[in-house]
């Protein structure tokens, strides 16, 4: 009987059920007017606040939809959220250089500066995670992908994880160039967060559109670029490359709408405070904009691009490879598991240690942050010209003389690339774009650099501008690690250099069709494989074969069904076993034709009914009404196309049939369950 309380009374028509809920809605705003407790002060002044602001409610909402007010005020408190984290972040690297720069003269002291300062900011990130939130580490991004997906992983959007990862993002960019490690993947996720609480709230308010939450991640995914780079364009074709399978049009203006917001809010914030003047681009250039290039450069652009390629094809091999050794070995992987702290620290300090400017240090720029590495690989002054004005330049960040360049570049390139992939094994909230940015950007610098010196008239070289390379580089390599091609634009918004856009889409095209060639999975598609997450477009990349494998083959064994002359008892029990919301109705067990479906609230009418009746004789098509199924597979059907289906019915369970007979239903949860088997097996 306790699931007859569940659902006393039939509810089949849609006019009276939204009639219903927008009376419950104006029910509870008038309780709420009045507060529970009567004791509280102030009575009378918080009950005209609270109405008031009901009617300020309704009058926005009569404007425009109270959506539109949700996706502003996500990109509004993105925006504050990354300059708050920005303006702590430079805090203590400010106070890290203040640091180390005081003990000047005692190199002992000035190493375990220079080393325990990051490796106590990652261990503390890495312990805030392991002991408050264990699913804050990493990126986020291939979580968000699989939650885009269809498949809910409700953990990673919790309060606690978002406060985790807040505070654990702070400490690792606090760490420094020397761990190596950016913002954009876990400020995507938090985004993410904000996004699925602002949601709940409309839903709360909101009576006449209902938000789905996949297309409020959509939103936050595109704002949490915005709102990092101040570039609105390529956070919203980032939104659509990455962390979509399938993105619908719907959530296009949207994502237009709150980038936009969140990325003048991100600049406006810079200056009101006084860090700049007015609304610019953050990474600012000098690029001639009367000749930008010559035409036979495009030559030198497209061999930049495959060069960038090939270069992210050691790359990401050299990143599965690492993630599988801490994953398959055993003895590592146990250790990891059980000692994240101690591990974050003491890969954190042998890389400190690694950077440490009297010694390596020296030819790797380590003393400049992450910002002012790329601001210096942009400059469009050729450092190895004699016949440039250079030497003040040359000094500063990369070397004294050429062979000094050179060698500071090389060894750059060379360490960053393994040392790269082990900072990702850190278990504590990162980002990995950033880094591949600059290691591009780096990468096209010496290309350049290259071209100059060797070339053999100075004089035909004055117009050549080496920051375009890296600026082409850094968009190339970044969006082959990524398979993308969004980062050519977010390139050219980060500098505003668009007189650069052919040769960067160029280089960035090139770059891409290298680093596809043979079914090579991207970074983000590595993490997914890694973490054996169930992301279908990911494991495909690690196994081809899924494409091709049938729905009826991975088919649970338990099948849910009921007669259409099934009487209570049958109707009783299977309402009681199961937590199905469409149940599906066949000719007979024997023969189980599929005739169509009820709804679980049908099933409690039936059983309210025959209580009511005091009766036994009444049966299931009597009473219920069998509704067709709106979607139906064969067992030779495709998971891909099964997860395609269910993509596009909005979570609705698909009825698999073979020859007209019932073999089974796939719900959101047998997809989570298939496609997590499957990694398994990978």
């Amino acid at each position: 009987m306790k699931i007859l309380d569940e659902y006393p009374r039939r509810d089949c028509d849609e006019g009276s059920r939204k009639h219903e809920r927008i009376n419950q809605w104006q029910t509870f705003h008038s309780r709420t007017l009045l507060p529970s407790h009567q004791w509280k002060p102030y009575r009378s002044f918080r009950v005209f606040v609270k109405g008031r602001l009901l009617k300020i409610a309704c009058c926005l909402e009569r404007v425009c939809g109270l959506e539109w007010y949700v996706y502003a005020a996500l990109g509004v408190f993105s925006a504050i959220l990354s300059f708050l984290m920005d303006l702590c972040v430079g805090k203590l690297l400010t106070a890290h250089q203040w640091l180390y720069s005081q003990l000047e003269g005692n190199n002992l002291l000035q190493f375990l500066c220079w080393t325990l300062y990051p490796a106590c900011l990652c261990a503390m990130s890495s312990s805030l995670c392991s002991n408050i939130c264990p699913f804050s580490t990493g990126s986020g991004i291939p979580e968000v992908r699989t939650m885009l997906s269809g498949i809910q992983l409700p953990q990673y959007l919790s309060l606690t994880n978002m406060f985790t990862k807040f505070s654990g993002l702070i400490c690792t960019l606090a760490a420094g160039s020397t761990i190596f490690l950016g913002k954009l993947g876990p400020f995507v996720h938090l985004c993410t967060m904000v996004g699925s609480y602002l949601r709940n709230l409309c839903m709360l308010l909101h009576t006449k559109k209902e938000m789905a939450d996949k297309d409020m991640m959509v939103v936050a995914s595109a704002v949490g670029v915005a709102s990092c780079f101040g570039a609105p364009v390529s956070g919203v074709f980032f939104s659509m490359e990455v962390m979509s399978s399938h993105f619908a049009m719907q959530n296009y203006i949207p994502s237009f709408f709150s980038a936009a917001w969140g990325a003048m809010t991100f600049r406006l914030l810079s200056v009101w405070c006084g860090d700049e003047v007015t609304l610019q681009v953050l990474f600012q250039t000098n690029f001639p904009t009367a000749l930008p290039f010559l035409p036979l450069e495009i030559l030198l652009f497209a061999l930049l691009g495959l060069l960038c390629g090939a270069v992210s094809c050691v790359y990401l091999t050299l990143h599965r490879l690492t993630l599988q050794l801490f994953t398959k070995t055993t003895s590592l992987n146990n250790w990891l598991k059980t000692e994240k702290t101690l591990y974050a620290a003491l890969i954190s300090f042998s890389l400190a240690f690694l950077t440490f400017p009297p010694l390596m240090g020296q030819h790797m720029a380590s003393k400049s942050t992450m910002k002012q590495l790329l601001t210096s690989l942009l400059d469009e002054t050729p450092w190895t010209s004699q016949s440039h004005n250079a030497s003040a330049k040359m000094g500063t960040e990369w070397g004294s003389s050429v062979n000094g360049i050179y060698l500071s570049l090389t060894v750059f390139l060379l360490m960053k690339l393994w040392m790269s992939a082990l900072a990702c094994t850190l278990p504590l909230p990162a980002g990995y774009f950033m880094p591949v940015f600059i290691y591009g950007a780096a990468l096209g610098r010496l290309f350049a650099e290259g071209i100059v010196h060797f070339s053999s008239s100075t004089q035909e070289w004055s117009s050549f501008n080496p920051g375009g390379y890296a600026l082409a580089g850094a968009a190339a390599f970044s969006g082959a690690v990524t398979h993308t091609l969004s980062p050519a634009l977010l390139a050219l918004e980060l500098t505003g250099q668009f007189g650069h856009l052919i040769p960067v889409l160029l280089a960035t095209l090139l770059a891409n069709s290298v680093a596809r060639s043979g079914s090579r999975p991207s970074f983000y598609d590595a993490v997914s494989i890694c973490k054996r997450l169930p992301h279908l477009p990911s494991l495909i990349k690690a196994s081809p074969r899924l494409c091709h494998t049938q729905v009826g083959h991975v088919l649970g064994a338990t099948r849910v069904q009921l007669e259409k002359t099934a009487g209570p008892e049958e109707v009783r029990h299977l309402v009681n076993s199961s937590s199905e919301t469409q149940i599906p109705v066949v000719d007979s067990n024997d023969v189980p034709t599929l005739l169509g479906f009820v709804t679980r609230s049908e099933l409690l009418f039936f059983l309210h009914q025959c209580d009511a009746s005091q009766t036994e004789e009444q049966h299931l098509e009597d009473v219920c009404r069998i509704q067709p199924t709106s979607a139906l597979l064969s067992t030779c059907n495709t998971i891909q196309e099964t997860l395609s289906i269910m993509s596009l019915i909005e979570g609705q369970p698909v009825f698999i049939i073979d020859r007209g007979k019932l073999q089974g239903q796939i719900t959101w949860l047998e997809m989570k369950r298939i496609l997590e088997d499957l990694a398994k097996e990978i």
